[in-house]
């Protein structure tokens, strides 16, 4: 679990670094960085490993670290930005996820043969799978983008925490219920199901709040920036 903790705060902070930047660069930096994130989880998850007692898809801390990348946008640039980023992830996991199928099924040269059975073991999906995924992220990531302004409206600007917290648990549940229960209804008896929820909304909520304090050095760093004279408009 120490090992998660670790791997989890240096994700976010790496993540945090690079969007910071957005600000001097421009708004794509943050976009890019959220899209490549949304692919780079669904190719992780073909690993499953263990936190402690739970069983997670290894892509658990890069996909969870998406949510703090549009809360730091709707912060920041407003909702309009953030669902264009949302929209963003989900066409670039569609040409993602269209590419790496015609890869699997394009006749390997007679010398890889061994290589590519090992690749199509490693990265093929089923179409049940990537289905639940594509629907579990639109869902989640556009209530994640309305939550967080509903709260900002309430909170009326403040406790930044609260509305941070409040839009991506919730969030984080919807994502990982939809994408269980479609991926795997059926297939196993529903008590394992509801183990697997369990466990995997437990792992997001612990990246969740450890993504807090994450939130306010973006947010705090990109308005003094864009406040400052030299700043990016």
């Amino acid at each position: 679990m120490l090992n998660f903790v670790l791997w989890a705060v240096v994700t976010l902070a790496a993540v945090t670094l690079t969007v910071i930047t957005s600000r001097r660069y421009g708004i794509e930096i943050a976009v890019g960085i959220f899209s490549t994130l949304t692919v780079l989880a669904n190719i992780l998850a073909n690993k499953i490993v263990a936190v402690g007692s739970f069983i997670v898809p290894a892509g658990v801390i890069v996909y969870s670290t998406t949510f703090l990348v549009t809360d730091v946008i709707s912060e920041v640039y407003g909702k309009e930005v953030a669902k264009k980023a949302v929209i963003c992830g989900f066409l670039a996991n569609l040409i993602a996820l269209m590419s790496l199928n015609l890869v699997l099924i394009w006749e390997p040269a007679p010398f890889a043969i061994e290589v590519s059975e090992a690749f199509s073991k490693a990265l093929s999906q089923t179409p049940r799978i990537i289905i639940a995924s594509l629907i579990a992220y639109i869902v989640s990531q556009m209530h994640d983008v309305y939550a967080f302004h509903f709260w900002k409206k309430v909170t009326k600007g403040k406790y930044l925490w609260l509305r941070n917290n409040a839009s991506t648990v919730v969030s984080q549940a919807i994502d990982t219920t939809i994408f269980i229960t479609l991926a795997f209804y059926g297939t196993f008896p529903l008590q394992t199901i509801a183990g697997m929820i369990f466990g995997q909304y437990i792992v997001k909520v612990i990246i969740a709040l450890l993504d807090t304090p994450f939130i306010y050095i973006a947010s705090s760093f990109m308005k003094t920036a864009s406040s400052s004279p030299s700043g990016c408009s």
